[in-house]
């Protein structure tokens, strides 16, 4: 299995399984920004590299500044760590709720931080007819079984924003709230979207970021949690110490102050994510639509195809996807694929229609 430890973009585990050496492999199964690091990102590396002999900053004090002044709240309400994994644990551990609602599907690390925690989750089935967007009697009913509600925004693999009506009504639930923004970048009106500046002064909702995804450096682990400076004071007194090393928080400080890396990454998504949904439909595949850098689909019932098959078949030609039925609350047959540059994704729109065509998905 390709997600053998539950996540894409596991490069060495496909060399081990395709035969092939891992530069030769098309990924789709992650969903990074594929424009690559900003520029910025290799200036600050060189930087960082004149410092590796010394102790970074305990305390982030630099990046924590910058990310107070990008997104104009507290420096208090900021805490930045290894990667968007390391708050979601910090945030279960900090509430210690006993019930938590979680969609399904959705990212399975908030289940994980939940169980690791003692705690057990509220199931909130997203509904294929509903385009697997949450509705809002489903969240209701979940807000009165859980203390507390962990979901995506947008959702891992779904690409779906909340609504402003479900964001409402979290907001009036009473309950902790914990949102999951690591995609948010991606989206047009960031700003409009993102509860990131509510989250500074509330101490009912959590909203966890990533810096790995949107500017392509998951090799350095980098995000940030913001909430009110009490949750964020706890937070920290869990937290392991010098978990965020010098590199990272050197390309941290430095990829904030591109905007123009930014602003070419969203005006190319908006099309490019559009073509390829396009493109996947064409080929009779039902495509759910996205928010986000990735797009989710599934193969027709009676083409044979699953993504287990699929993604053995794709792998040997150097093509990654992600076997979405690993996330609970999706059958066999769904696929996350990330949206790349267009002979990229001109390429896995080829060898999909290739396996339609070819009609071995039964074998």
């Amino acid at each position: 299995m390709l997600e053998r430890y539950g996540h894409g973009g596991d490069l060495l585990t496909a060399e081990e399984m395709f035969g092939r050496p891992k530069a030769q492999f098309v990924d789709f199964s992650s969903n990074m920004n594929p424009f690559g690091p900003p520029p910025l990102a290799e200036r600050a590396f060189r930087k960082a590299w004149e410092d590796i002999g010394k102790y970074p900053d305990p305390a982030v004090r630099e990046l924590t500044r910058k990310l107070s002044v990008r997104y104009g709240i507290p420096e208090e309400s900021i805490l930045v760590g290894n990667g968007a994994a390391e708050l979601i644990d910090l945030s279960i551990r900090a509430l210690a709720p006993q019930t938590v609602g979680i969609a399904r599907p959705s990212f399975t690390e908030y289940e994980e931080a939940v169980r690791k925690a003692g705690g057990r989750t509220v199931d909130i089935a997203l509904s294929e007819r509903h385009g697997f967007v949450l509705q809002a009697d489903e969240a209701a009913r979940a807000c009165e079984r859980a203390e507390a509600m962990f979901l995506g925004h947008p959702n891992n693999p779904t690409g779906r924003l909340l609504s402003p009506e479900i964001l409402r009504l979290l907001a009036d639930s009473g309950r902790q709230i914990l949102l999951d923004e690591a995609f948010i970048d991606f989206c047009p009106h960031e700003d409009r979207c993102s509860m990131i500046r509510e989250a500074a002064g509330s101490d009912r909702l959590f909203v966890i970021r990533s810096m790995t995804k949107f500017y392509a450096i998951p090799g350095v682990r980098l995000g940030f949690v913001v909430a009110h400076p009490d949750r964020i004071r706890r937070m920290r007194e869990l937290k392991v110490p010098w978990s965020v090393n010098g590199l990272a928080q050197e390309i941290g400080i430095a990829v904030l102050d591109d905007a123009a890396y930014a602003a070419r990454t969203r005006a190319w998504l908006a099309d490019e994510r559009n073509w390829l949904a396009a493109r996947l439909a064409d080929l009779g595949l039902q495509v759910v639509p996205s928010d986000a850098n990735f797009v989710l689909f599934s193969f027709p019932p009676d083409s044979g195809w699953t993504a287990r098959k699929a993604q053995e078949r794709l792998g040997r030609r150097g093509i990654l996807i992600r076997d979405a039925s690993l996330f609970p609350g999706l059958n066999e047959r769904y696929v996350r694929v990330a949206v790349r540059l267009r002979p990229d994704n001109e390429r896995l729109v080829e060898e999909i229609g290739r396996l339609m065509a070819e009609g071995e998905g039964r074998s």
